[in-house]
Protein backbone atom coordinates (compact mmCIF):
# COMPACT_ATOMS: atom_id res chain seq x y z
CA UNK A 1 0.00 0.00 0.00
CA UNK A 2 2.67 2.46 0.61
CA UNK A 3 4.24 2.06 -2.88
CA UNK A 4 0.69 2.96 -4.58
CA UNK A 5 0.69 5.62 -2.16
CA UNK A 6 4.27 7.42 -3.02
CA UNK A 7 3.29 6.10 -6.69
CA UNK A 8 -0.27 8.44 -6.66
CA UNK A 9 0.35 11.19 -3.94
CA UNK A 10 1.88 13.75 -6.33
CA UNK A 11 -1.91 13.61 -8.23
CA UNK A 12 -3.74 12.79 -5.13
CA UNK A 13 -1.92 15.77 -2.61
CA UNK A 14 -3.62 18.38 -5.83
CA UNK A 15 -6.69 17.02 -5.49
CA UNK A 16 -8.07 15.68 -2.32
CA UNK A 17 -9.89 18.18 -1.23
CA UNK A 18 -11.01 18.45 -4.83
CA UNK A 19 -12.45 15.06 -4.59
CA UNK A 20 -14.17 16.05 -1.42
CA UNK A 21 -15.89 18.85 -2.67
CA UNK A 22 -17.26 16.91 -6.06
CA UNK A 23 -18.39 14.07 -3.45
CA UNK A 24 -20.39 16.94 -1.56
CA UNK A 25 -21.93 17.93 -4.99
CA UNK A 26 -22.83 14.88 -6.37
CA UNK A 27 -24.42 13.72 -3.00
CA UNK A 28 -26.55 17.11 -2.79
CA UNK A 29 -27.25 17.28 -7.47
CA UNK A 30 -28.58 12.96 -5.81
CA UNK A 31 -30.91 14.47 -3.27
CA UNK A 32 -32.24 17.24 -5.43
CA UNK A 33 -32.89 14.89 -8.33
CA UNK A 34 -34.95 12.25 -5.91
CA UNK A 35 -37.07 15.15 -5.43
CA UNK A 36 -37.37 17.01 -8.38
CA UNK A 37 -36.39 15.10 -11.19
CA UNK A 38 -33.69 14.63 -13.99
CA UNK A 39 -32.98 18.03 -15.20
CA UNK A 40 -29.43 19.54 -16.51
CA UNK A 41 -26.94 18.83 -18.84
CA UNK A 42 -23.24 19.85 -19.79
CA UNK A 43 -21.34 22.88 -20.99
CA UNK A 44 -21.16 23.76 -24.54
CA UNK A 45 -17.21 23.55 -24.40
CA UNK A 46 -17.63 20.13 -23.51
CA UNK A 47 -15.19 17.46 -25.29
CA UNK A 48 -14.84 13.63 -25.49
CA UNK A 49 -16.59 11.23 -27.68
CA UNK A 50 -15.30 8.16 -26.61
CA UNK A 51 -12.09 8.20 -28.47
CA UNK A 52 -9.02 10.62 -28.20
CA UNK A 53 -8.54 13.30 -30.89
CA UNK A 54 -11.91 12.53 -32.90
CA UNK A 55 -14.94 13.70 -32.91
CA UNK A 56 -17.31 10.58 -33.56
CA UNK A 57 -20.43 10.85 -33.48
CA UNK A 58 -21.94 7.37 -32.26
CA UNK A 59 -25.30 6.76 -33.85
CA UNK A 60 -27.94 3.92 -33.95
CA UNK A 61 -28.36 2.52 -37.33
CA UNK A 62 -30.62 -0.67 -38.57
CA UNK A 63 -27.68 -2.70 -38.07
CA UNK A 64 -29.93 -2.98 -34.19
CA UNK A 65 -32.64 -4.19 -35.67
CA UNK A 66 -31.05 -6.17 -38.34
CA UNK A 67 -29.15 -8.15 -35.81
CA UNK A 68 -31.79 -8.51 -33.28
CA UNK A 69 -33.37 -11.73 -32.55
CA UNK A 70 -37.21 -11.75 -32.07
CA UNK A 71 -39.05 -13.54 -29.87
CA UNK A 72 -36.34 -13.32 -27.12
CA UNK A 73 -37.88 -13.45 -23.28
CA UNK A 74 -36.65 -13.20 -20.28
CA UNK A 75 -34.72 -15.66 -17.70
CA UNK A 76 -36.44 -16.99 -14.65
CA UNK A 77 -33.68 -15.22 -12.98
CA UNK A 78 -35.97 -12.47 -12.59
CA UNK A 79 -39.19 -11.08 -13.39
CA UNK A 80 -40.02 -9.02 -15.70
CA UNK A 81 -39.67 -5.46 -14.72
CA UNK A 82 -36.70 -6.03 -13.23
CA UNK A 83 -34.75 -9.01 -11.11
CA UNK A 84 -35.97 -10.88 -7.90
CA UNK A 85 -32.93 -12.16 -6.93
CA UNK A 86 -30.97 -9.44 -5.13
CA UNK A 87 -27.85 -11.48 -5.40
CA UNK A 88 -28.35 -11.87 -8.90
CA UNK A 89 -30.23 -8.09 -9.59
CA UNK A 90 -30.26 -8.19 -12.80
CA UNK A 91 -32.56 -10.29 -15.96
CA UNK A 92 -30.81 -11.88 -18.67
CA UNK A 93 -32.75 -12.21 -22.00
CA UNK A 94 -33.55 -15.97 -23.07
CA UNK A 95 -32.40 -17.55 -25.94
CA UNK A 96 -35.86 -18.57 -28.30
CA UNK A 97 -36.91 -22.30 -27.79
CA UNK A 98 -35.23 -23.55 -31.12
CA UNK A 99 -31.74 -21.88 -30.25
CA UNK A 100 -28.82 -24.08 -31.14
CA UNK A 101 -25.44 -23.84 -29.09
CA UNK A 102 -22.72 -21.78 -30.66
CA UNK A 103 -20.67 -23.41 -34.18
CA UNK A 104 -17.97 -22.34 -35.32
CA UNK A 105 -18.21 -19.84 -38.61
CA UNK A 106 -16.47 -18.68 -40.79
CA UNK A 107 -14.45 -16.37 -38.73
CA UNK A 108 -14.25 -12.83 -39.16
CA UNK A 109 -11.14 -11.49 -41.20
CA UNK A 110 -8.07 -11.54 -38.89
CA UNK A 111 -5.24 -11.06 -40.59
CA UNK A 112 -3.57 -14.36 -39.80
CA UNK A 113 -5.67 -16.50 -41.54
CA UNK A 114 -8.98 -18.42 -39.59
CA UNK A 115 -9.11 -21.51 -40.69
CA UNK A 116 -7.15 -24.55 -42.12
CA UNK A 117 -8.01 -23.53 -45.48
CA UNK A 118 -5.52 -20.02 -45.22
CA UNK A 119 -4.17 -19.33 -48.40
CA UNK A 120 -2.38 -16.11 -46.34
CA UNK A 121 1.51 -15.95 -47.24
CA UNK A 122 3.72 -13.56 -45.32
CA UNK A 123 6.06 -10.71 -47.26
CA UNK A 124 8.37 -13.68 -48.42
CA UNK A 125 5.57 -15.77 -49.89
CA UNK A 126 5.69 -18.35 -47.39
CA UNK A 127 2.19 -19.74 -46.21
CA UNK A 128 1.09 -18.42 -42.47
CA UNK A 129 -0.22 -21.16 -40.17
CA UNK A 130 -3.51 -20.98 -38.93
CA UNK A 131 -4.09 -19.58 -35.67
CA UNK A 132 -4.70 -22.22 -33.37
CA UNK A 133 -7.31 -21.09 -30.11
CA UNK A 134 -5.94 -20.54 -27.19
CA UNK A 135 -9.30 -21.63 -25.60
CA UNK A 136 -12.24 -23.15 -27.10
CA UNK A 137 -14.72 -21.99 -29.29
CA UNK A 138 -17.04 -19.46 -27.02
CA UNK A 139 -15.00 -20.02 -23.71
CA UNK A 140 -15.20 -16.47 -22.04
CA UNK A 141 -12.27 -16.88 -19.46
CA UNK A 142 -8.88 -15.85 -21.17
CA UNK A 143 -6.55 -19.06 -21.20
CA UNK A 144 -5.57 -20.12 -17.79
CA UNK A 145 -8.26 -17.63 -15.57
CA UNK A 146 -10.59 -18.83 -13.39
CA UNK A 147 -13.81 -16.97 -11.86
CA UNK A 148 -13.68 -17.82 -7.85
CA UNK A 149 -16.76 -15.36 -8.32
CA UNK A 150 -20.82 -15.91 -8.47
CA UNK A 151 -20.32 -12.59 -10.39
CA UNK A 152 -22.67 -11.75 -13.68
CA UNK A 153 -19.79 -12.72 -16.09
CA UNK A 154 -19.91 -16.30 -14.59
CA UNK A 155 -22.53 -17.83 -16.57
CA UNK A 156 -23.90 -14.64 -18.49
CA UNK A 157 -22.62 -11.95 -21.17
CA UNK A 158 -23.19 -8.37 -21.40
CA UNK A 159 -24.32 -6.42 -23.91
CA UNK A 160 -23.84 -2.60 -23.01
CA UNK A 161 -24.79 0.64 -24.87
CA UNK A 162 -22.43 3.58 -24.41
CA UNK A 163 -22.90 7.24 -23.81
CA UNK A 164 -24.75 9.87 -21.75
CA UNK A 165 -28.07 10.89 -22.41
CA UNK A 166 -26.90 14.95 -22.09
CA UNK A 167 -25.51 14.25 -25.55
CA UNK A 168 -26.25 12.53 -28.99
CA UNK A 169 -22.98 12.89 -29.89
CA UNK A 170 -21.67 10.39 -27.40
CA UNK A 171 -23.55 6.99 -27.50
CA UNK A 172 -26.70 5.79 -28.36
CA UNK A 173 -27.96 6.89 -24.55
CA UNK A 174 -28.43 10.26 -26.06
CA UNK A 175 -29.91 9.71 -29.25
CA UNK A 176 -34.03 8.39 -27.87
CA UNK A 177 -35.94 8.38 -24.64
CA UNK A 178 -34.63 6.29 -22.17
CA UNK A 179 -37.65 3.49 -22.76
CA UNK A 180 -36.86 3.45 -26.24
CA UNK A 181 -33.42 2.89 -25.96
CA UNK A 182 -33.93 -0.18 -23.76
CA UNK A 183 -36.05 -1.55 -26.23
CA UNK A 184 -33.35 -1.52 -28.61
CA UNK A 185 -30.76 -2.09 -26.27
CA UNK A 186 -32.52 -5.73 -25.03
CA UNK A 187 -33.37 -6.66 -29.16
CA UNK A 188 -29.19 -5.72 -29.12
CA UNK A 189 -28.83 -8.27 -26.46
CA UNK A 190 -31.53 -10.84 -27.71
CA UNK A 191 -29.49 -11.66 -30.83
CA UNK A 192 -26.38 -12.65 -28.39
CA UNK A 193 -28.44 -15.05 -26.90
CA UNK A 194 -29.71 -16.86 -29.56
CA UNK A 195 -26.28 -17.14 -31.12
CA UNK A 196 -24.81 -18.42 -27.60
CA UNK A 197 -27.67 -19.74 -25.74
CA UNK A 198 -25.64 -21.10 -23.06
CA UNK A 199 -24.38 -17.56 -22.02
CA UNK A 200 -27.60 -15.43 -22.07
CA UNK A 201 -27.23 -11.81 -22.10
CA UNK A 202 -28.00 -9.42 -19.69
CA UNK A 203 -28.79 -5.41 -20.94
CA UNK A 204 -26.28 -3.07 -19.55
CA UNK A 205 -26.13 0.44 -19.37
CA UNK A 206 -22.94 2.30 -19.74
CA UNK A 207 -23.53 5.25 -18.59
CA UNK A 208 -20.44 8.05 -18.70
CA UNK A 209 -20.09 9.55 -15.21
CA UNK A 210 -17.78 12.05 -15.89
CA UNK A 211 -16.74 13.51 -18.87
CA UNK A 212 -13.49 14.76 -20.03
CA UNK A 213 -13.15 18.11 -21.09
CA UNK A 214 -10.62 20.53 -23.32
CA UNK A 215 -11.05 23.09 -20.30
CA UNK A 216 -10.19 22.69 -16.37
CA UNK A 217 -13.29 23.83 -15.34
CA UNK A 218 -14.11 24.79 -11.84
CA UNK A 219 -12.41 21.51 -10.60
CA UNK A 220 -9.27 22.03 -12.42
CA UNK A 221 -9.52 18.21 -13.18
CA UNK A 222 -10.34 18.73 -16.72
CA UNK A 223 -13.33 16.36 -16.41
CA UNK A 224 -17.48 17.09 -15.50
CA UNK A 225 -19.53 15.72 -13.27
CA UNK A 226 -22.88 13.84 -14.81
CA UNK A 227 -25.72 15.72 -12.63
CA UNK A 228 -26.87 13.24 -9.63
CA UNK A 229 -30.42 13.01 -10.76
CA UNK A 230 -29.55 12.28 -14.47
CA UNK A 231 -27.27 9.36 -13.01
CA UNK A 232 -30.00 8.23 -10.56
CA UNK A 233 -33.02 8.52 -13.53
CA UNK A 234 -30.71 5.48 -15.62
CA UNK A 235 -30.13 3.95 -12.14
CA UNK A 236 -33.86 3.47 -12.13
CA UNK A 237 -34.18 2.25 -15.50
CA UNK A 238 -31.59 -0.26 -14.79
CA UNK A 239 -33.39 -1.46 -12.43
CA UNK A 240 -36.57 -1.58 -13.08
CA UNK A 241 -35.68 -3.60 -15.99
CA UNK A 242 -33.20 -6.01 -14.66
CA UNK A 243 -30.54 -4.24 -16.68
CA UNK A 244 -27.20 -3.32 -15.22
CA UNK A 245 -25.55 0.37 -15.07
CA UNK A 246 -21.99 0.43 -15.48
CA UNK A 247 -20.74 3.81 -14.44
CA UNK A 248 -17.39 5.25 -16.98
CA UNK A 249 -15.39 7.97 -15.95
CA UNK A 250 -13.28 9.69 -17.54
CA UNK A 251 -10.41 10.95 -15.36
CA UNK A 252 -8.40 13.53 -16.67
CA UNK A 253 -6.45 14.50 -13.61
CA UNK A 254 -8.52 12.75 -11.29
CA UNK A 255 -7.68 9.27 -10.13
CA UNK A 256 -9.74 5.94 -10.40
CA UNK A 257 -9.75 6.32 -6.71
CA UNK A 258 -11.23 9.40 -6.97
CA UNK A 259 -14.00 8.79 -8.82
CA UNK A 260 -14.67 5.76 -6.83
CA UNK A 261 -15.13 7.62 -4.20
CA UNK A 262 -17.43 10.30 -5.81
CA UNK A 263 -19.74 7.42 -7.06
CA UNK A 264 -19.67 5.39 -4.22
CA UNK A 265 -23.59 6.40 -3.43
CA UNK A 266 -24.63 4.40 -6.64
CA UNK A 267 -21.59 1.77 -6.73
CA UNK A 268 -23.13 0.11 -3.37
CA UNK A 269 -25.99 -0.67 -5.22
CA UNK A 270 -25.91 -4.01 -6.15
CA UNK A 271 -26.73 -3.59 -9.63
CA UNK A 272 -24.27 -1.02 -10.46
CA UNK A 273 -20.81 -1.67 -11.99
CA UNK A 274 -17.72 0.63 -12.63
CA UNK A 275 -15.68 0.94 -15.96
CA UNK A 276 -12.79 3.20 -16.66
CA UNK A 277 -11.59 5.10 -19.92
CA UNK A 278 -8.23 5.09 -19.87
CA UNK A 279 -7.20 7.40 -22.48
CA UNK A 280 -8.53 10.25 -20.41
CA UNK A 281 -6.78 9.78 -18.18
CA UNK A 282 -3.34 12.81 -18.11
CA UNK A 283 -0.79 14.58 -16.28
CA UNK A 284 -0.43 18.07 -15.28
CA UNK A 285 0.48 20.18 -18.79
CA UNK A 286 -1.92 17.74 -20.57
CA UNK A 287 -5.18 18.14 -22.13
CA UNK A 288 -7.28 15.40 -22.48
CA UNK A 289 -8.64 14.47 -26.29
CA UNK A 290 -5.37 15.73 -27.19
CA UNK A 291 -2.56 14.12 -25.21
CA UNK A 292 -3.25 10.79 -25.34
CA UNK A 293 -3.16 9.80 -21.37
CA UNK A 294 -2.58 6.56 -19.92
CA UNK A 295 -3.52 4.69 -16.37
CA UNK A 296 -1.11 2.74 -14.72
CA UNK A 297 -1.80 -0.82 -13.53
CA UNK A 298 -1.24 -0.06 -9.77
CA UNK A 299 -4.14 2.31 -9.31
CA UNK A 300 -6.52 0.20 -11.39
CA UNK A 301 -5.28 -2.64 -8.84
CA UNK A 302 -6.28 -0.60 -5.98
CA UNK A 303 -9.69 0.41 -7.80
CA UNK A 304 -10.22 -3.16 -8.15
CA UNK A 305 -9.15 -3.62 -3.74
CA UNK A 306 -11.82 -0.66 -3.48
CA UNK A 307 -14.32 -2.48 -5.06
CA UNK A 308 -13.72 -5.81 -2.91
CA UNK A 309 -13.83 -4.00 0.20
CA UNK A 310 -16.59 -1.95 -0.98
CA UNK A 311 -18.51 -5.69 -1.67
CA UNK A 312 -17.43 -7.14 2.00
CA UNK A 313 -18.77 -3.98 4.02
CA UNK A 314 -21.75 -3.80 2.04
CA UNK A 315 -22.80 -7.53 1.50
CA UNK A 316 -23.17 -7.18 -1.91
CA UNK A 317 -23.10 -9.50 -4.85
CA UNK A 318 -19.67 -9.38 -6.74
CA UNK A 319 -18.36 -6.05 -8.95
CA UNK A 320 -16.97 -5.54 -12.51
CA UNK A 321 -14.59 -3.74 -13.13
CA UNK A 322 -14.35 -2.80 -16.89
CA UNK A 323 -10.94 -1.24 -18.59
CA UNK A 324 -11.02 0.53 -22.06
CA UNK A 325 -7.97 0.38 -24.29
CA UNK A 326 -7.64 2.62 -26.78
CA UNK A 327 -4.13 1.48 -28.38
CA UNK A 328 -1.02 -0.46 -26.67
CA UNK A 329 0.38 1.42 -23.92
CA UNK A 330 -2.77 3.05 -22.50
CA UNK A 331 -2.68 0.46 -19.85
CA UNK A 332 0.64 -0.11 -18.16
CA UNK A 333 2.33 -3.06 -15.83
CA UNK A 334 -1.32 -4.95 -16.41
CA UNK A 335 0.48 -7.76 -14.41
CA UNK A 336 -0.38 -5.80 -11.55
CA UNK A 337 -4.38 -5.97 -12.30
CA UNK A 338 -6.01 -9.32 -10.69
CA UNK A 339 -9.21 -10.26 -9.76
CA UNK A 340 -10.59 -11.41 -6.61
CA UNK A 341 -13.01 -13.32 -4.70
CA UNK A 342 -15.27 -10.15 -5.17
CA UNK A 343 -14.73 -8.40 -8.42
CA UNK A 344 -13.97 -9.64 -11.78
CA UNK A 345 -11.74 -7.81 -14.27
CA UNK A 346 -12.57 -6.90 -17.79
CA UNK A 347 -10.35 -5.90 -20.44
CA UNK A 348 -11.41 -4.29 -23.39
CA UNK A 349 -10.72 -3.21 -26.40
CA UNK A 350 -11.78 -0.29 -27.67
CA UNK A 351 -11.94 2.04 -31.13
CA UNK A 352 -13.44 2.21 -34.36
CA UNK A 353 -12.45 0.63 -37.81
CA UNK A 354 -12.16 -1.40 -40.07
CA UNK A 355 -12.79 -5.18 -38.86
CA UNK A 356 -8.89 -6.33 -39.42
CA UNK A 357 -7.48 -3.45 -37.13
CA UNK A 358 -10.49 -4.10 -34.43
CA UNK A 359 -9.66 -7.63 -34.34
CA UNK A 360 -5.84 -7.32 -34.48
CA UNK A 361 -6.51 -4.83 -31.67
CA UNK A 362 -8.95 -7.29 -29.89
CA UNK A 363 -5.65 -9.93 -29.99
CA UNK A 364 -2.99 -7.63 -28.97
CA UNK A 365 -4.76 -5.73 -25.85
CA UNK A 366 -6.63 -8.91 -24.63
CA UNK A 367 -5.92 -12.62 -26.15
CA UNK A 368 -1.89 -11.56 -25.69
CA UNK A 369 -1.89 -9.35 -22.30
CA UNK A 370 -4.28 -11.88 -20.91
CA UNK A 371 -6.21 -10.98 -17.58
CA UNK A 372 -9.50 -12.98 -16.94
CA UNK A 373 -12.31 -11.90 -19.21
CA UNK A 374 -12.25 -9.33 -22.27
CA UNK A 375 -14.62 -7.02 -23.74
CA UNK A 376 -15.42 -5.59 -27.14
CA UNK A 377 -16.31 -2.46 -28.55
CA UNK A 378 -18.39 -1.99 -31.48
CA UNK A 379 -19.24 1.79 -33.14
CA UNK A 380 -22.66 1.48 -34.99
CA UNK A 381 -21.93 3.89 -37.41
CA UNK A 382 -17.67 4.45 -37.41
CA UNK A 383 -17.10 1.12 -38.04
CA UNK A 384 -16.93 0.01 -41.47
CA UNK A 385 -18.42 -2.47 -41.83
CA UNK A 386 -19.90 -3.34 -38.67
CA UNK A 387 -19.02 -6.51 -37.67
CA UNK A 388 -21.85 -8.89 -36.61
CA UNK A 389 -22.75 -10.21 -33.73
CA UNK A 390 -21.97 -14.05 -34.87
CA UNK A 391 -18.54 -12.80 -36.10
CA UNK A 392 -18.06 -11.31 -32.48
CA UNK A 393 -18.57 -14.71 -30.79
CA UNK A 394 -16.01 -16.06 -32.95
CA UNK A 395 -13.05 -14.22 -31.08
CA UNK A 396 -10.73 -15.39 -29.20
CA UNK A 397 -11.60 -15.55 -25.97
CA UNK A 398 -15.35 -14.86 -26.51
CA UNK A 399 -16.01 -11.36 -25.65
CA UNK A 400 -17.80 -11.45 -21.66
CA UNK A 401 -18.97 -7.50 -22.35
CA UNK A 402 -20.05 -6.57 -25.73
CA UNK A 403 -20.22 -2.51 -26.18
CA UNK A 404 -22.16 -0.29 -28.95
CA UNK A 405 -21.50 3.23 -29.11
Amino acid sequence: MSTRAARFGRRRRARSLLGVALLAALSLALVVGLVGGCGGGLSGSQEGDGEPRTAAEGGETDATTESAVEGGGETTGGAADGASDPRKPYTAIAPPPDATPLKEAPGPPEPQGASAESTAVDQYGNPISPVTRTVPLGQTLVAGAQDPTDGPLKNNRLVAYYGTPLSELMGVLGESDPETMMAKLKEQAAAYSALDPSRPAIPTIEFIASIAQSEPGTSGLYISQAPGEAVEEYAQLAEKHGALLLLDVQLGLATVSDEVEILRPFLERPYVHLAIDTEYSVEPGQVPGVDLGNVDGAEIAEAVNNLDRLVEENDLPPKILLVHQFESGIVTNKQLIQPTENVEVVLHADGFGGPEAKLTKYDLLVRDEATQYGGFKLFYQQDAPLLSPEQVLQLDPAPAVVTYQ
